[in-house]
């Protein structure tokens, strides 16, 4: 979706394929970024053989440490940072469950919070949670009314900012508890709308 895009920049704790294909269509360039002008920044790259013969030897793409990638410090530094990071799961309060199902750890916490966390504070900067809205073939919605016992929150509601589905993109950021759970029902699958539609409903018809 970014192949029409220009100049884009990359700063980003995983380099790979995904990316590699716009930095070869020329769409990367890294010709505006406030920091590292003109160069990629990665900690690590996780991919095909072709990207990694891309990289070898080539100083488009510059490797630092984690604690500097994705120091928080560092990315609210850049102009117009859009972090895009990925969800198991969300509540209806914009809670943001990314490492694990119920108790069984699914992957590592990551660099999302220092990410969102960063690109929140940077000039301009958009903090983005996307995710499909539904899993296992569309039998289960990734917006739910609770997470699952013993699944972990990595962004606070707090924090999140942004959340896209295929069903659209609305902003929590300083909405309040029932809004948020207007909002993110509206971007659920339709399937599982009226179900949190009505636990919304009994939740907040008291207050």
């Amino acid at each position: 979706c970014l192949d029409e895009r220009e100049d884009l920049g990359i700063h980003t704790e995983m380099f790979s394929d995904g990316l590699l294909a716009l930095a070869e269509a020329g769409v990367v360039t890294n010709r505006f970024k406030t920091t590292w002008r003109g160069r990629v920044v990665t900690s690590f790259a996780l991919g095909s053989q072709r990207l990694y013969d891309f990289i070898d030897g080539n100083p488009f793409v510059e490797f630092h440490g984690s604690d500097i990638v994705n120091d928080p410090r560092e990315i609210r530094q850049i102009e117009r940072m859009t972090s895009i990071n990925s969800a198991i799961e969300i509540d209806l309060t914009g809670q943001v469950v990314a490492d694990s199902i119920g108790e069984r750890i699914y992957s590592g916490i990551g660099g999302q919070m220092d990410f969102v966390q960063g690109a929140s504070l940077a000039p301009e900067g958009k903090a983005i949670i996307a995710l499909p809205s539904t899993a296992r073939g569309g039998a289960v919605s990734r917006i739910v009314p609770v997470i699952q016992p013993g699944a972990g929150v990595v962004t606070t509601r707090g924090h999140v900012q942004y959340v896209a589905t295929e069903y659209g993109v609305v902003d929590l950021r300083g909405q309040t508890l029932r809004r948020r759970a207007e909002l993110l029902t509206s971007i659920a699958h339709p399937d599982a709308r009226p179900e949190l539609h009505a636990v919304a409903a009994h939740r907040h018809a008291a207050r």
